[in-house]
């Protein structure tokens, strides 16, 4: 959550006074009113909104939503000076390898502007930055600098200058030990050999981002007319939303937007775009989700409440380019219900009756932990991922290419989804070799195989039951009975062979007529594969085969 805080006179002046009518639609437009005076007004502003950040941006929305400018809001882009030009290094492309800009002119501003930028900065800079990891935003005087800019890594005793606020010049390794800022976010160069900066074409810092501004030519004041921002870090996409909502919330003020060029080594773009993202919607969709039964021309109009246009020839909503919240359909569909307004849907009791049960497998395995603990085992939960070894090696089983399951790039050798619990069960064993005997334990857990011809993944659910110590074939066959005559279940016992056991000590379970499982001594190479130096006798069984 983030509070935005604002002139009452000014809100007034612009929207409407606030009684306890304009106090509720406030409300309704999902953003809280935690208090006000007869001098401010502070507004919570949900985490999924951040182009409603600035009294500026809130104050668009809501004029919308009031109905008095309603529909998308277009906002004029003038092209790129000869200049207005920022060149990408190569250097840049391990450390933050991407920047969206854009300059603005012809802006007056005053205290209450100049904070309102510093304090959306900042929040984006919390929010969507993730505390500038993800981004890094700078707002910079033109008239300081000389196009066009450089993006650049270099060495940090090769960057010198004046940090904003700070007496002394410093170089960047001085600066991430000797400033406030710099101390707060060195973990986000740390390790790094090269610093990302931004120069002029007279080889004067910008800024170190994500850390600070120079203080020369990074420090906007009353004077300022003109800015230059730039948005830093991991992705393009993000760092073009968010200059949405800067150069938008500029032009809220009455500046002028103009575009830059963006000259990375292998592409050449433009910022910042402001062209509506387009997104199909079904109008029944819509109804069915909301439990309503509104008509298009009503839809259209709901949606121009939101700060949308709707086509209802090709059933297109424009979104604009500053709304970074919309990803699917759904997404509108809220908007709608917000436009529609929730203290006007009328609650209804459904024309069917339903019962809520627990579900009748989680019932099954509720009764079988209860089983086993008063048997005297312990239940134990391992994780789903394991090794190659474990999972094949160690259990003396051939490895089925086709049916493994891997994790892309996994930052650990554990890297395959397990396909039995049996092996689990024995590093639990392994790990716990010097505790006292017998040991006994069970897992119910999900196991994981992909279908030979389609390729699907295949989740299902077993129960493994393991006893270390003075134990054999007759005991975990017992234990297996006792459990499924207590679920009043009949079982067979078919002699069967099994790499992981002993021969002639291992049988597969049938459930009528049905392979759920196997059980018996486990092999002396499986044991002696895990250094475990007991005897063990397991089962492994099908939870859906019960």
């Amino acid at each position: 959550m983030a509070i935005i805080t604002f002139s009452r006179k000014e809100f007034e002046k612009d929207i409407g006074k606030l009684d306890e009518k304009m106090q509720n639609q406030i409300a309704m437009l999902g953003t809280t009113l935690e208090k006000f005076n007869a001098e401010e007004i502070e507004i919570e502003v949900f985490p999924n909104r951040p182009d409603l950040l600035s009294y500026h941006g809130f104050k668009r929305a809501l004029l919308a939503f009031l109905g008095k400018k309603k529909g998308l809001k277009e906002y004029k882009l003038n092209k790129p000076g000869k200049d207005f030009i920022v060149k990408i290094e190569k250097s840049v492309n391990n450390i933050r390898p991407y920047t969206a800009c854009a300059i603005v002119k012809n802006l007056k501003f005053n205290d209450e502007k100049i904070k309102e930028v510093i304090d959306i900065q900042e929040k984006l800079h919390t929010t969507v930055g993730r505390n500038r990891k993800k981004l890094a935003i700078g707002v910079y005087p033109l008239e300081k600098i000389t196009l066009p800019i450089q993006y650049k890594a270099e060495s940090p005793e090769e960057i010198k200058f004046l940090p904003l606020e700070e007496t002394q010049e410093m170089t960047g390794r001085q600066i991430l030990m000797r400033t406030s800022t710099g101390r707060e976010y060195s973990h986000l160069l740390k390790d790094k050999q090269l610093y990302p900066v931004f120069r002029d074409s007279k080889n004067e810092v910008l800024s170190m981002p994500p850390i600070i501004n120079s203080q020369l030519t990074g420090k906007v004041d009353e004077k300022t007319e003109d800015v230059f921002i730039e948005c830093s870090g991991f992705d393009l996409e993000v760092l073009k939303k968010t200059l949405s909502i800067l150069v938008t919330t500029l032009a809220e003020m009455g500046g002028e937007i103009y575009q830059m060029n963006l000259q990375y080594p292998s592409k050449k773009i433009v910022t910042p775009d402001l062209s509506p993202e387009k997104i199909k919607i079904s109008i029944e969709d819509a109804n069915k989700l909301l439990g309503l039964d509104l008509k298009e021309t009503e839809v259209k109009k709901l949606l121009e409440k939101m700060g949308y246009n709707y086509n209802p020839k090709n059933k297109e909503v424009e979104i604009p380019s500053y709304r970074v919240d919309i990803l699917h359909p759904v997404d509108i569909y809220e908007d709608i219900a917000i436009a529609y307004g929730y203290e006007n849907i009328t609650p209804e009791i459904p024309n069917i009756s339903t019962l809520g049960e627990e579900n009748e497998t989680e019932v099954k395995k509720r009764k079988i932990t209860e089983i086993l603990t008063g048997l005297g085992f312990l239940e134990i939960s391992t994780y789903h991922l394991s090794t190659k070894k474990e999972q094949f090696k160690n259990m003396n089983l051939k490895q089925a290419d086709n049916s493994v399951i891997e994790v892309l790039d996994s930052k650990t050798e554990f890297s395959l989804l397990r396909n039995n619990l049996l092996a689990q069960a024995c590093r639990v064993l392994m790990q716990n070799s010097d505790s006292e005997f017998p040991q006994k334990i069970f897992e119910i857990g999900k196991v994981f195989s992909q279908d030979k011809e389609t390729g699907e993944i295949i989740e299902k659910e077993k129960l493994c039951i393991t006893i270390a110590g003075e134990t054999n074939f007759t005991e975990i066959k017992q234990i297996l009975e006792y459990l499924l005559k207590m679920l009043d279940l009949k079982i067979e016992i078919k002699e069967s062979e099994h790499p992981s056991f002993i021969e002639g000590r291992v049988g597969k379970i049938m459930l009528n007529k049905k392979d759920i499982g196997v059980l018996g001594e486990v092999s002396p190479q499986v044991l002696k594969n895990w250094k475990i130096k007991m005897p063990v006798s397991a089962l492994e069984i099908e939870i859906e085969g019960l």
